[in-house]
């Protein structure tokens, strides 16, 4: 895959079928549905590794959210998609499980809209990250009892994917026995 590819989203109808590419900002400005992934990771003891966007970032700077998220390039599976992704943004890389997916919009004030066929992904890590400055400003252990307290406490802490995500899906986004 080329750099000139990087900044492309794939484009799908409701059923995850490619419709094409589309350039990332254009797809958020005129929110076309594109196939995303969530990253969850999970510690031994059951916590999840949050991140704290980049100030710099184009939306939702500066809120917590899931381990990292992206879109996929072009023939790139789901799982390789989420281990390049997870080694850019946070530093590491371990397997991941691929879980479920959804359909979720959700506008920006900036007048950009996430329009997602979003896949979760969830793994497992014991260390600590080495963010990439660019990506993330923060990041943090929190069991998942006290994520739940604290959105709905400071819901405009979170971004809009992960409060989505938190409370319609947590019970598959959780790391799985095996």
């Amino acid at each position: 895959m080329t750099d000139s590819t990087s900044n492309y989203v794939i484009l799908v109808d409701e059923n995850d079928n490619p419709l094409g590419t589309m350039e990332k900002i254009e797809a958020h400005e005129k929110a076309k549905l594109h196939r995303a992934f969530s990253v969850f990771i999970y510690n031994s003891k059951n916590e999840l590794m949050l991140q704290q966007r980049a100030l710099s970032k184009y939306h939702t700077p500066g809120l917590w959210t899931n381990t990292c998220c992206s879109h996929q390039k072009l023939n790139e599976t789901n799982i390789e998609a989420g281990k390049r992704r997870l080694q850019e943004e946070m530093g590491f890389s371990t397997n991941l499980q691929e879980t479920i997916s959804f359909i979720y919009k959700a506008p920006f004030e900036n007048g950009l809209t996430e329009h997602e066929y979003d896949y979760i992904l969830v793994g497992e890590y014991n260390n600590e990250p080495k963010p990439n400055p660019d990506e993330v400003n923060d990041w943090k252990w929190m069991k998942l009892e006290d994520i739940e307290v604290d959105i709905k406490k400071n819901p405009d802490n979170y971004t809009e994917w992960f409060k989505i995500i938190f409370e319609k899906h947590k019970s598959e986004m959780v790391k799985s026995s095996t």
